[in-house]
């Protein structure tokens, strides 16, 4: 496979706005679903279960979209910093209604932006990691401005996505679609933050680390 090649700006922000928008739309469908009910059902259970759709489905599409706001948006002007308290608070919003379960195992720190925005993708990577649900545990090494972070993926028939090795090593991947771009957007943000991404499994864990590159 050849070096990843740099996304236009226009190629990347279309891209990652279909995989947001593909993320928003099971929810925001099941809320919709849920209003139909209400219209149509004069039963009292059926109502009961709509409202309970709704609510479900409203916390879920609120936690996505706070996620995404801080993982792939602008989130402060450039050079900004974030308060890691508020990446635990939407990390965790978003793995409630995931399989896995998040440890978070990381010091309230202020961060610079783009770092903040790493870790999160990087948990959306570890989380891919264990489609049948488990563990994912996050470390950070190091000072804030110069970070270290080890993710760990356990659980049952842990497994590395197909091709995200290649692709977190910088290769091209054979397509470059909304299903492809986190991991290149992880790719690009850990180039513009100095760091080097890898993955391996071990047994039941698939250990992702990120680190300062040499």
């Amino acid at each position: 496979m050849t070096e990843l090649k740099e996304l236009s700006s226009l190629d990347l922000s279309a891209l990652v706005a279909s995989r947001v928008c593909h993320d928003i739309i099971s929810p925001v469908g099941a809320i919709t679903n849920g209003l139909e009910v209400l219209d149509e059902e004069g039963s009292e259970d059926m109502r009961e279960f709509a409202m309970d759709l709704i609510r479900k489905s409203a916390r879920q599409a609120s936690a996505k979209l706070q996620f995404a706001r801080l993982a792939f948006g602008a989130a402060g002007s450039a050079g900004a910093e974030i308060d890691l308290g508020d990446a635990q608070v939407v990390a965790t919003g978003f793995m409630e209604n995931e399989k896995s379960d998040l440890v978070w195992q990381v010091e309230r720190h202020l961060m610079p932006k783009n770092l903040v925005k790493l870790l999160l993708n990087l948990i959306l990577i570890a989380n891919q990691c264990v489609p049948r649900g488990g563990d994912i545990t996050v470390v950070m090494d190091g000072e804030p401005a110069s970070p270290e972070f080890i993710l760990s993926a356990k659980g049952l028939n842990p497994r590395i996505p197909l091709g995200m090795q290649e692709i977190l090593s910088g290769e091209e991947p054979e397509r470059v679609d909304a299903h492809s771009v986190q991991p290149i957007y992880t790719v690009l943000l850990a180039r513009e933050c100095g760091m080097t991404l890898a993955i391996n499994k071990e047994e039941d864990t698939v250990r992702l680390t990120a680190s300062k590159a040499i």
